[in-house]
């Protein structure tokens, strides 16, 4: 059975999250189309994601080996578990949602701490003296990336204020998923207004999104 991870970056509950209200109705038709997916969902502001110290490495973004492994404490040895669990149900998945609100021109900050665990030399990124190249163009994989923001943002202005959207195309491409399609939450506004239409026409658009992203072969 092929997986879905649903990864969600919002303190707010789904019911008040444009990005999660979305997300939710993508996955449901998702699967709905496509029951051979198991879901895995990972809520980035429930999961705690460690950071990444300089003692559980042998060089770059590489594991230390078992004899020093042996050597930290509990707690350290523990959150390498964590790290390595995060990064291998990520390269586990076939096909990627991810829900996040724009703040700042970017993200919220747990998605850059997820990221920075999950790009990992020999699992998902390979790391050598030559090139960097990623590792996960072995088999088919797509990733949706579900976006909201308060204002409407013009196309012309999208590679100088969507710098998030950006950032995530270009390290999941890094990564090997070449399939990349963006789901935009715009004008959610401030009103409930506002925020219901920018919804309902994001909606719209996921059977168009779930078709560009996955065909079973």
């Amino acid at each position: 059975m092929k997986k879905l991870l649903y990864i969600t970056v919002n303190s707010k509950p789904e019911n008040l999250s444009a990005s999660k209200t979305v997300g939710r109705a993508f996955i449901n038709k998702f699967l709905e189309k496509y029951d051979n997916f198991k879901l895995e969902e990972l809520d980035l502001y429930e999961c705690y994601i460690p950071r990444l110290e300089y003692t559980y490495f042998n060089k770059r973004n590489c594991m230390i080996e078992q004899e020093a492994f042996n050597n930290l404490d509990s707690k350290q040895q523990e959150e390498i578990h964590k790290i390595i669990k995060l990064t291998d149900q990520f390269k586990e998945a076939d096909v990627y949602v991810i829900a996040a609100p724009m703040w700042s021109l970017s993200f919220p900050a747990p998605l850059k701490e997820y990221i920075d665990c999950i790009v990992m030399d020999g699992k998902t990124v390979s790391i050598n003296e030559d090139k960097i190249e990623g590792l996960l163009d072995d088999k088919p994989r797509g990733m949706v990336y579900i976006q909201s923001s308060g204002g409407k943002i013009p196309w012309i202005m999208k590679m100088v204020l969507n710098k998030g959207l950006n950032y995530i195309e270009d390290i999941m491409k890094f990564m090997g998923i070449k399939k990349f399609e963006e789901l935009l939450v715009d004008g959610t506004g401030t009103t409930e207004g506002e925020k219901t239409v920018a919804i309902e026409k994001a909606i719209e658009k996921i059977d168009e999104v779930i078709n560009d992203i996955w065909k079973e072969k």
